[in-house]
């Protein structure tokens, strides 16, 4: 019986979708197979019918082209202003969206869905645009032509010779609420255009000669038709698994057309793929695959007859399943099937009377559904005819004989006891369907016909004769004979519903592990090792993986010592899939000499390689199920190696943004902090070449300058050095034992003329030991510290550095009596290029944004820390911390060569 309840998934689906939409607007389209069909239009008169119905609407842009018609639709709506965007010369009028998210009306119109922003907007496409403001719960009108949609692209380009570049995702159309089809007859469309109502006339007439020729016309309306009614499809289908409909909905057709391994299936597939051409229908090819077992010879047949209704050009079904009739009706009833198109068998009746007819159980389960019996050629199906060489096997039927003979010595011993017949038939059919489960159908019926036999012979009296003295046990015997093949004909069909579930079973798992495993790792050579290591498992052969390397060529990656990749042809071959992307070599029909079987590795962009398998069991490559399995492994290896490349490729976009944008950082200030003290330096010289006899003070003040600014030089290109080196290859610590007072007083030395106003107070421990350190780089961490203390305080302010030693760790701050640190700059003035808001604009434009990243990394090469907060009293206050939990050497150890890092 079917299971004609809704879609749980479905339902589920729908609830989450419906859940979504609470708070997000809706999105209506109306779309059109090219401009002038009237679509901005048709959006004004459906604005204007939601604001007589009190609707809030404004119109965030619309383009009326200069059309009194649309102007006139336009009066009595808000409209919000343009975004003005200078473009070299121009001045671009766009959607102002932040003015649309404060407005936030309830309606808003917007059109021209795929129209590309100018630089600096928020969003490089107006669809985005549109995202937003849905996701604000505002509803939008938009505009689309069929030219703009993504997939579609191509083929109208093809078309009409004519590349549009602006596009919308199929993703963005297919979400849509709504889609509004404006269509007009290709001819008005073009009295439109030469009246003046799209383009000015002297573009209209070139519009005519170009993109609206009648033929470009008449195709692009085509499609527009065509795509508008996938989706009504699409909706008409996920409407009817949400019902749980059972009922056909003969909206469109769409034929079936069943395949088995007959030759006669070849003229099948040919007829369908006609009556699917004269009816603009889509169709499938639908396989039933039962536990029955098919000869190599009917492998091979239907293989090659699913490849050729592929070719033709139909989706190629695989089902699982004991009652082929039932499974083809219940997929149809799911796809919403029209027609079923099915072979005439050329079985005799009596056999049609004994083992069922998939005919007539196809047309009794079709119900409204149209079922097509196509006559065949003539020959007799050669699926039935076993192999020449295959031998019969006796074992199930003696192990069969040997489960009858247990019973019946059960049944001796009950009829010792003078149990009932009843009780011991029951025995021999208990064997019956031991048999069956364990043996199959026909070992089944066996055991049945000689346990009928046995139970005549030694139970029924007279024993040990078959002669029956009553005729009421003829009776018996047949209704026991019934029972037994009957038991034995359900027990063997239970068994094969069995197997198939743990095929099907062990297939699902064996690809949820693929692509769990695929999904942990990442690096092409890792990703085609896993796999390759998974599908030779379950094969049982070699495997050999071919990738294009950086100039497009494949290359063996995988496989390198196998026979299969040794094979003379299998470069050839390979390559030969790559440039068809259909699988070659073993199984097919082409190249089958190559020993294994090569199936493309095919992405969702292109073609990324070549999965190579030659298994021990040649048999193998001619089963649908094998061949599906391991078309199922490669898709999965070739999403996971598209995955992967597609996240290298989106690092190197990262890393190219990263990389620019330092670029500029690094250009924008070092121009201007060498320009700086370059333009002090050039004014001071020039006066003192231009000064005929300068006085001893201005002489003196002049070269001061020139001193300062060029140590100001000096500075910047030691922290460029710097900030380089540590980029390029890491800070390289040297770590000695070192005077904390020393190093202090080599910093205030280096900064002695900038520090000359100013009042300097240190306060360090009198007991504080020597810290190991690299002396040198915490020197550099004290001058940036200071040098950035002076760039933001008044020239007369006093600075402070304190020195404290607790609990294994050195503590030095550097205060200031300035403005301070802005709130939330505490973490930010630490990165490279940053420059922290101070209301002194001089000091803000005298620093690099270096120093302080400087500071940062190596203080956390010594395996400290280093932070910044703001004075109570006013002013700020950098500390950083450095390990100090090891005893410094004795005299006698420090006079060794390792105490003086000498070795």
């Amino acid at each position: 019986m079917t299971d004609a309840r809704p879609d749980p998934d479905m339902l589920l689906s729908r609830v989450e979708s419906e859940l979504a939409k609470e708070h997000r607007g809706q999105l209506r389209i109306f779309f059109g197979y090219a401009a002038g069909v009237g679509k901005t239009y048709a959006m004004l008169q459906a604005a204007q019918r939601r604001k007589a119905a009190g609707v809030d609407v404004v119109v965030g842009y619309v383009e009326p082209h200069g059309r009194k018609e649309t102007e006139l639709l336009l009066a009595g709506l808000e409209a919000l202003p343009f975004r003005e965007v200078p473009y070299r010369d121009l001045k671009l009028r766009e959607f102002d969206l932040d003015a649309a998210l404060v407005r936030k009306p309830q309606l808003i119109l917007v059109d021209e869905l795929a129209h590309t922003n100018a630089e600096g907007l928020r969003h490089a496409k107006r669809w985005q645009d549109v995202e937003e403001l849905l996701a604000a719960d505002i509803d939008v009108y938009t505009t689309v032509n069929v030219q703009h949609i993504e997939s579609l692209n191509d083929v109208i380009a093809q078309i009409t010779g004519i590349e549009v570049h602006e596009t919308v995702p199929d993703d963005v159309f297919d979400r849509a609420d709504e889609i509004e089809l404006i269509d007009i007859t290709p001819e008005q469309l073009v009295e439109r255009l030469r009246a003046g109502k799209v383009y000015l006339p002297e573009q209209a007439q070139r519009a005519i000669q170009s993109f609206f020729q009648r033929a470009n016309l008449v195709a692009l309306r085509e499609i527009s038709l065509r795509r508008s009614a996938d989706r009504v499809g699409a909706d008409v289908q996920t409407e009817r698994n949400i019902r749980g409909e059972r009922k056909t909905w003969p909206t469109t057709d769409r034929l079936l057309v069943c395949v088995s391994p007959s030759p006669q299936s070849a003229k099948l597939i040919r007829t369908a793929r006609r009556m699917a051409s004269a009816l603009h229908a889509d169709w499938i090819a639908v396989h039933v695959e039962t536990a029955q077992d098919l000869p190599t010879k009917a492998q091979h047949q239907l293989v090659n007859n699913l490849r050729l209704a592929e070719q033709l050009g139909a989706e190629t079904v695989t089902l699982t399943g004991n009652n082929a009739a039932d499974e083809i009706v219940t997929y149809a009833r799911d796809r919403n099937v029209t027609k079923i198109i099915a072979g005439k068998t050329d079985f005799p009746r009596w056999h049609s009377f004994l083992f069922g007819s998939f005919l007539d159980s196809l047309l009794r389960l079709s119900g409204d559904i149209d079922v097509y019996v196509i006559r065949g050629m003539g020959e007799a199906p050669t699926v039935k005819a076993p192999p020449p060489t295959r031998s019969f096997n006796w074992q199930p039927y003696g192990w069969a004989t040997l489960i009858v003979a247990i019973c019946t010595a059960l049944g001796a011993g009950m009829y010792w006891l003078q149990f009932a017949e009843a009780n011991i038939a029951m025995i021999l059919l208990l064997g019956v369907v031991l048999s069956a489960a364990w043996f199959g159908r026909w070992p089944g019926i066996y055991a049945s016909v000689v346990s009928v036999l046995v139970f005549d012979f030694c139970f029924v009296p007279p024993r040990w004769t078959f002669a029956v003295s009553d005729a009421q046990y003829l009776i018996t015997f047949s209704v026991m004979l019934g029972i037994s093949v009957g038991i034995s004909a359900l027990t063997a069909q239970i068994r094969g519903q069995v197997l198939t579930a743990r095929q099907q079973q062990r297939r699902a798992e064996t690809l949820y592990r693929l692509s769990k495993q695929l999904a942990a790792v990442s690096g092409s050579d890792f990703l085609v090792t896993l796999a390759a290591a998974q599908v030779g498992e379950l094969f049982h052969g070699e495997v050999a993986v071919y990738l294009h390397d950086q100039h497009r060529e494949l290359q063996l990656r995988v496989g390198q010592n196998t026979e299969l990749a040794r094979h003379a042809n299998s470069l050839g071959v390979a390559q030969w899939v790559v440039a068809n992307d259909q699988p070659a070599g073993a199984g097919t029909e082409t190249l089958p000499q190559t020993g294994g079987i090569f199936v493309p590795l095919i992405g969702t962009q292109s073609t990324l390689g070549v999965l190579a398998v030659r298994p021990q069991d040649q048999d193998l490559l001619q089963l649908p199920g094998q061949r599906q399995m391991l078309e199922a492994c490669a898709g999965q290896l070739a999403l996971a190696l598209e995955r992967d490349q597609l996240s290298l490729e989106a690092s190197q976009v990262l890393l190219q943004a990263e990389t620019e944008r330092l670029r500029s950082s690094l250009l924008s200030s070092v121009s201007h902090d060498l320009r700086t003290p370059l333009s002090c330096i050039a004014g001071a010289s020039s006066t003192l070449l231009q000064s005929t006899s300068p006085t001893e003070h201005s002489r003196r003040e002049l070269l001061q300058s020139i001193y300062d600014e060029s140590h100001r030089m000096s500075r910047l290109v030691d922290n460029l050095l710097e900030m380089t080196k540590i980029e390029a290859a890491g800070l390289q610590v040297h770590r000695q034992w070192e005077v904390v007072e020393e190093i202090i007083g080599a910093a205030l030395h280096r900064l002695d003329s900038a520090l000359a106003a100013r009042t300097i107070t240190t306060s360090v421990p009198p007991e504080l030991p020597m810290i190991e350190m690299d002396g040198l780089l915490i020197e550099q961490v004290l001058v940036n510290l200071l040098d950035n203390a002076i760039k933001y305080t008044p020239p007369d302010s006093p600075l402070e550095i304190n020195v404290s030693h607790s609990a294994g760790w050195l503590s030095i701050s550097v205060a200031d009596h300035g403005v301070g640190i802005a709130a939330g700059d505490e973490r930010l003035i630490f990165e490279k290029f940053y420059r922290a808001g101070s209301p002194d604009s001089r000091a803000q434009q005298r620093g690099s944004g270096l120093g302080l990243a400087i500071c940062k990394a190596i203080v956390e090469t010594h395996g400290g820390e280093i932070h910044a907060h703001n004075r109570p009293g006013g002013g700020a206050c950098f500390t950083f911390t450095l390990p100090a939990s090891k005893e410094p050497p004795t005299a006698s150890e420090s006079k060794s060569p390792q105490a003086a890092g000498l070795v």
